[in-house]
């Protein structure tokens, strides 16, 4: 539980679950959303000291010939690796809590949403008052992020495979967005869920 004076949801799901669709519609109903991909991102640009580190540990190869970080070959090397994962988590997650930190505590709007892939994997669920989940059926997490990112269903299943499992994440939810079917359908669910999440605020405000 956050001790935060903003109340901030957590907003999580599968890899291909649709977090950034259900993010961009809460932005569109004026909150401030914080991404952790792009605090992960923020972590690694070149001059960071996180990067230094990775060069000295992965070689060469990790950086692309202007000095930034070749993702896809990093996402190649820890994957097939749990160790190599667990090592570059041990030297990003502390350098990515102090970004979330920092961006929440600027957040100028009623509430604050924290998009996470790894919101339940990390600490980053100690930022955050409730957890909101975007769910589908894995068949259709495996569908779409082929057709978004491109890549086989083998490595897409490893990303699955290292993140919480479809009924861990459920069973820490505080809300759930189905999103199995048409894009249409999030815009209710999520306009339904900004007025809760109004009156939430409200509450702990006033605490």
């Amino acid at each position: 539980m956050s001790d935060s004076i903003m109340f901030t949801v957590g907003l999580t799901g599968g890899i291909g679950s649709g977090k950034s669709a259900v993010a961009q519609l809460f932005r569109e109903h004026g909150i401030t959303v914080v991404d952790a991909d792009q605090a992960a991102r923020e972590a690694v640009l070149p001059g960071s000291p996180a990067l230094a580190e990775i060069r000295t540990h992965f070689g060469a190869p990790v950086l692309k010939e202007n000095g930034s970080l070749n993702r896809a070959w990093l996402r190649g090397a820890v994957f097939a690796d749990p160790k190599q994962r667990q090592w570059l988590e041990a030297l990003l997650h502390p350098a990515i809590a102090v970004l979330i930190d920092e961006a929440l505590a600027n957040a100028a709007s009623p509430y604050a949403i924290l998009e996470s892939p790894l919101l339940l994997e990390t600490s980053q669920h100690t930022l955050v008052n409730r957890i909101l989940v975007v769910d589908v059926s894995e068949a259709t997490q495996v569908a779409r992020a082929i057709q978004r990112d491109g890549g086989d269903e083998a490595q897409i299943r490893a990303i699955m495979d290292a993140q919480i499992s479809r009924y861990g994440r459920l069973g820490r939810a505080d809300d759930i967005i189905d999103n199995d079917g048409p894009l249409a359908a999030l815009e209710p669910a999520v306009a339904a869920l900004h007025q809760r999440y109004l009156a939430l605020a409200a509450q702990h405000a006033g605490q």
